[in-house]
């Protein structure tokens, strides 16, 4: 029998598009390090991504029950949820684009930054 969750997660899973890379990137209120972070994932989302990403910033002060839900630990926390399997990489941004060569979300010949 499924639970509520796996239902949940069935449906959000089968709702969204295949191409279509869902991102949340948590960070702590407004710190320098924190706006360094959203704009690296945001840049990188508009440059590579284009159209095909969704990005979820998230501040674990203003919404401590998803940090816990999400077990944070650490910001800045970039979770890719979607394409499966879920990924995280915990730490400094500064080398984003190293990120999303490593995760194989976009491929070495391609980067632009």
């Amino acid at each position: 029998m499924k639970t509520n969750k796996t239902r949940r997660t069935i449906k959000a899973l089968t709702t969204r598009s295949k191409d279509k890379f869902v991102l949340r990137l948590f960070v702590a209120g407004a710190t320098a390090r924190s706006r360094q972070a959203v704009l690296s994932v945001r840049q990188l989302c508009e440059a590579e991504l284009k159209d095909n990403c969704k990005l979820e910033v998230i501040d674990i002060y203003q919404q401590p029950h998803l940090a816990r839900a999400n077990q944070i630990v650490a910001t800045p926390t970039l979770i890719i949820e979607f394409p499966p399997p879920l990924r995280r990489f915990i730490g400094s941004l500064a080398n984003i684009t190293g990120l999303f060569v490593e995760l194989d979300l976009i491929t070495k010949g391609k980067i632009t930054l």
